[in-house]
């Protein structure tokens, strides 16, 4: 009896309201969700779900338990990026520039960069000179397109992978999204819940693109080859369907379950194995092998990027300190032995370390490092050539098993 005397109540005041042009909180956010549905140019399927869901909202009183699941629908629907789009920066020099910049070597993946923005500039420029249309209508004509590019960075630990795809979103002027994928074993975590669970939310992929505001990002996907299926689904097979070219124009979520173009977006895989990658997943990338480096091309990564980001780092100036390059080889040798160069970053960090306390106290202004000082710094070698010291006999030769 005394809910239905409070409804009762509610009616009469909601008449009144009426009577006297007064709006209660319940329309003013029916209203405002009217018009942000309205302003994000949404798709004519995504538009109609969104208007049928915004009037039973209207129709629903705000104590259901209804009214808060589709109230937190609607608000992922207006903040997806359904027509945000970030401009290309195609200019091939400024690209070549940003990506010799940031990263040494690495040709191949380079140049594949250029080939696709050079690709894209021909594009444009072509429609624009056949069809005589403004620029920006063009670039949407080449929209419709299929343009999907997916690589695959397969490569040891320590070379470079997750940072490229940060260099190449600068270089391209996109914004740039991260998901690690290691230890991936719920399909539900890519495609989302069903809005019949309590606390359903969408998948890692539509969550991404709504909170980087723009629907066609570098979006790396790192640690391919770590995902695990167990009895709750493969997200390894949820991911065909993101990686497909041919088929991610029309993405659907499990809690939006509305199609979402995922075309323009550039997705970057990273992996360390490529054996451990289901086939037909593999058969969607264009793999990119990286191999490790050499010592040469260590001593000149650690020179140009490493020493002076471990100077930085460790509040010291370039005038202070100085490695030769004998120094550098001597950690690569003797310290290191790995494809990449994290570990070699760090026996950096420590010799920098000890300077910056040596500098701080004033036993020091300016050291350049040497190998003498190697020893010094960091202590007794952690690797031994000993197979180049067998070798020196006669008759003795280093053989691989595999």
């Amino acid at each position: 009896e005394k809910v239905q005397r409070e409804y009762s109540l509610r009616e009469q005041l909601k008449a009144i309201q009426k009577e006297l042009g007064e709006h209660d909180e319940q329309q003013m956010e029916v209203e405002e969700l009217r018009q942000k549905i309205e302003e994000a140019a949404m798709p004519d399927e995504a538009h109609k779900e969104s208007v049928r869901e915004l009037d039973r909202l209207s129709k629903l009183p705000t104590a259901a338990a209804e009214y808060g699941v589709i109230r937190t629908y609607l608000d992922w629907l207006v903040n997806l990026p359904w027509s945000k789009i970030t401009p290309d920066n195609l200019d091939i020099p400024h690209a070549r520039k940003i990506l010799d910049e940031d990263h040494y070597g690495l040709q191949d993946i380079k140049e594949r960069i250029l080939e696709y923005l050079a690709g894209r500039g021909l594009k444009a420029e072509r429609a624009n000179v056949e069809a005589d249309t403004p620029a920006g209508e063009s670039i949407d004509l080449i929209r419709r397109e299929r343009e999907g590019v997916i690589l695959c960075f397969v490569g040891p630990p320590g070379v470079g992978k997750t940072s490229l795809g940060q260099s190449i979103a600068r270089a391209m002027g996109r914004k740039f999204v991260r998901q690690s994928l290691g230890g991936v074993r719920d399909e539900a975590e890519l495609r989302g819940f069903r809005r019949t669970y309590i606390g359903a939310l969408p998948g890692r992929v539509i969550q991404a693109l709504r909170r980087i505001e723009t629907r066609n990002p570098i979006f790396m996907l790192d640690e391919v080859d770590k995902l695990s299926s167990d009895s709750r689904g493969d997200p390894s097979s949820a991911l065909l369907e993101v990686l497909d070219p041919e088929h991610n124009r029309e993405f659907r979520d499990h809690y939006m379950d509305l199609p979402f173009d995922l075309s323009q977006v550039i997705f970057i895989c990273t992996a360390n194995y490529l054996e451990n990658i289901p086939g037909p997943l593999r058969d969607r990338m264009e793999v990119i092998q990286l191999s490790g480096y050499t010592d040469q091309e260590k001593t000149k990564i650690a020179q140009g990027y490493l020493v002076p980001r471990q100077i930085k780092e460790n509040g010291l100036r370039k005038s202070e300190v100085s490695f030769t390059e004998a120094a550098i080889l001597q950690i690569i040798h003797d310290y290191t032995r790995e494809a990449g160069v994290r570990n070699l970053e760090r026996e950096i960090g420590r010799v920098c370390r000890k300077l910056a306390t040596q500098i701080a106290e004033g036993a020091a202004t300016e050291v350049q490092v040497d190998t003498p000082d190697v020893v010094k710094y960091i202590g007794k070698p952690h690797f031994y050539g000993e197979i180049a010291e067998r070798t020196h006999l006669p008759g003795v030769a280093t053989g691989l098993v595999w």
